[in-house]
């Protein structure tokens, strides 16, 4: 391997000119992607949209473009894993009238690109079979190296390249008829494409379609039964796919104590990964199949490698032999779990098809992982809203509580939040109040909010002061804090990524029942104004508008104070409630929760709860996208 270059020299791997770079290209779509499994798909559909404002592009030249944005993207994030640079220019060229350049750079540490050739013919350079494809539609292509940072390009014209692999000095030799089971990744052929360009374009439409069925599934089970969906019957008659549980660290058993082999020349290793997925062509196959492979599960290899490995074939499940590979689902350096497929009928899959199953593979590897990590994320998050709620509701003497609490995704994440405690010397406080952001960043701010309320209440502190009080807290800890959390489940920050603001909304006030009612001192610190509702129907906003907590070093908050009678009811909510939507309209549109509000006169706190919880439901027809919280505190 080479000397790693500087940050003046580059390394270039081209099949053509170099990259062509001009400051003052024509037009340019450029953008910065998060390193996950929704990139591709985002910049495909960023490129879609350039090609429309853009002049009219043949529109084979504009599928190819698209199809080397998927695969170039989808080739950063599973090698490097951090954010992705993507740019996509059109340029003049004198020949063929217009050329599309795309850059895709990602901040992998540098490193020479590995010279030496494969040691068996099922090991791919390091950064798999997929440049080969894109090599195959492009003119030219290239990877340059510079310190922190990697860019592959590649150039395409509008009339197709020699198929990949031509010898030019020879000429190309005639087209071989395709095997028949390659013939199930090729779209329909037209008139000027090649056979190996015409193949290769159908290898990258196919991994493209993986990319969008697999990118946003949050459940890896569903992640293996859309993957056995993809590979049977276009390229297996079965496919099987084992996990690994990271999280009890169940991994591949021990071999068998008496150091004997299995029948099928593996070795018994124990209870092993979890069988998630068999699929077979004819579903009447598919118990018996799954009962073999339960029996001899693919002993993974040491250290592990993504490249397909020989696997027995179940004979006894499937009668007449034929081929079976397995491929290692590695992501981020963890191996993840195994994917099996077998053919009957073949002494052995195409080169083909077993480099492309394998860049599958990276792709269902990397949509395992982001299940994984949504998951890890939910359910820490989920302990953590537990521990941050109050089990039960203060009771109150002469006041009536009710309490609406739906968090988007139930028993997941949320960033609302409530409280309502005895403060000590006859007083009681409220609190609803709503994080910025979702997750475990949320978490760890209503993690320091919520026991400081509860801390400056019961040391006296008025409303006004305790807002001061808590402002300051947000500036100074909980951005630190929240942006730990953030590192710890989502990777640490790029380099021009700073500190974020973690900003509160929060309606806070404190209780006094007196004779014949309850005084009621409360402000508003960005949040939605309360409304109280009179025994006459009337309704009226209760508080101030203030400023958000956390935004501004010297806000000084005020209060302001009322008192509730009998059947007074004072209604808080988030903007869960505020901002529900129908189309282009909002519920608080028009004063539409004061008018919900003045409906529900004469009813009690647990009714009035109940019909706008109702009402903000049926206000839309999808379920409602934002956690929703509402308290209504009523006199008796």
């Amino acid at each position: 391997m080479g000397a790693i270059p500087t940050q003046r020299e580059t390394v270039s791997l081209a099949a053509g000119a170099p990259s062509p770079a001009t400051p003052d290209a024509p037009p340019v779509a450029r953008t910065t992607l998060a390193g996950s499994s929704h990139a591709p798909g985002a910049a495909r559909d960023l490129v879609r949209a350039a090609f429309q404002e853009w002049e009219e592009l043949p529109e084979r030249l504009a599928e190819d473009v698209i199809l080397v944005v998927s695969e170039l993207v989808t080739n950063a994030v599973v090698h490097a894993g951090t954010d992705v640079e993507l740019l996509c220019r059109l340029e003049d060229d004198p020949e063929h009238g217009h050329a599309v350049v795309v850059e895709v750079s990602d901040r992998h540490p540098s490193r020479a690109p590995r010279d030496n050739p494969p040691e068996t013919p099922y090991e791919t350079p390091e950064y798999g079979r997929g440049l080969r494809l894109v090599a195959a539609l492009a003119d030219a292509w290239g990877v340059t190296y510079r310190r922190g940072a990697k860019t592959v390009w590649a150039r395409l014209l509008p009339l197709a390249p020699e198929p990949y692999g031509t010898d030019e000095t020879h000429g190309a030799s005639p087209v071989a008829p395709l095997d028949p089971l390659l013939e199930a990744l090729a779209p329909e052929p037209q008139p000027s494409c090649r056979g190996g360009d015409w193949l290769n374009r159908g290898a990258l439409s196919f991994l493209a379609e993986a990319s969008d069925l697999l990118a946003g599934q949050l459940d890896e089970d569903l992640v293996a039964a859309l993957t056995s969906q993809l590979l049977v019957p276009r390229l297996a008659d079965w496919c099987a796919v084992w996990l690994e549980d990271e999280v009890s660290g169940r991994a591949w058993g021990s071999p068998r104590s008496d150091g004997a082999e299995s029948a099928g020349g593996w070795g018994d290793w124990g209870p092993g990964p979890r069988l998630a997925r068999v699929w077979h062509g004819n579903e009447g196959h598919i118990e018996e199949l799954r009962r073999a492979l339960e029996k001899d599960p693919p002993r993974p290899c040491d250290p592990p490698r993504s490249g397909p490995e020989p696997y027995p074939w179940p004979g006894a499940a499937l009668g007449p032999r034929g081929a079976a590979l397995a491929y290692r689902l590695i992501a981020g350096g963890r191996p993840l779990g195994t994917l099996a497929i077998g053919r009957a009928g073949l002494g052995a899959f195409p080169d083909e098809v077993t480099g492309l199953v394998e860049d599958l593979g990276r792709r269902v590897a990397l949509a395992i992982g982001a299940a994984r990590q949504y998951t890890r994320q939910v359910t820490i998050s989920s302990v953590l809203q537990r521990g941050l709620l109050p089990g039960a509701m203060a009771e109150i003497p002469g006041v009536h509580s009710a309490l609406v609490y739906e968090p988007r995704e139930q028993g997941g994440p949320s960033g609302d939040f409530y409280d309502l405690f005895p403060a000590g010397d006859g007083r009681w406080c409220f609190a609803i109040g709503d994080v910025q952001g979702k997750g475990p960043e949320a978490a760890v701010v209503i993690g320091l909010a919520r026991p400081w309320l509860r801390l400056l209440a019961r040391e006296g502190y008025g409303v006004p002061d305790v807002l001061d009080r808590l402002n300051q807290l947000l500036l100074d800890d909980a951005t630190e804090a929240a942006d730990a959390a953030a590192r710890a489940f989502v990777g640490p920050a790029g380099p021009a990524d700073g500190p974020q603001t973690r900003f509160l909304s929060l309606l806070y006030g404190e209780l006094a029942p007196f004779e014949g009612g309850v005084r009621c001192t409360l402000a508003s610190a960005g949040h939605p104004l309360p409304l109280l509702l009179g025994p006459d129907g009337s309704v009226a906003t209760a508080a101030r508008p203030q400023t958000l907590l956390g935004v501004i070093e010297d806000a000084t908050y005020t209060s302001d104070v009322l008192e509730l009678r009998h059947g007074d009811s004072l209604l808080c909510v988030t903007d869960g409630v505020t901002e529900r939507r129908s189309g282009s309209r909002q519920f608080d549109d028009g004063d539409g929760l004061a008018a919900a509000l003045a409906g529900c006169v004469g009813l009690d706190a647990e009714l009035i709860a109940e019909r706008i919880r109702r009402l903000v439901h049926e206000f839309g027809e999808r379920p409602p996208e934002d956690d929703l919280a509402l308290l209504v505190l009523q006199a008796e």
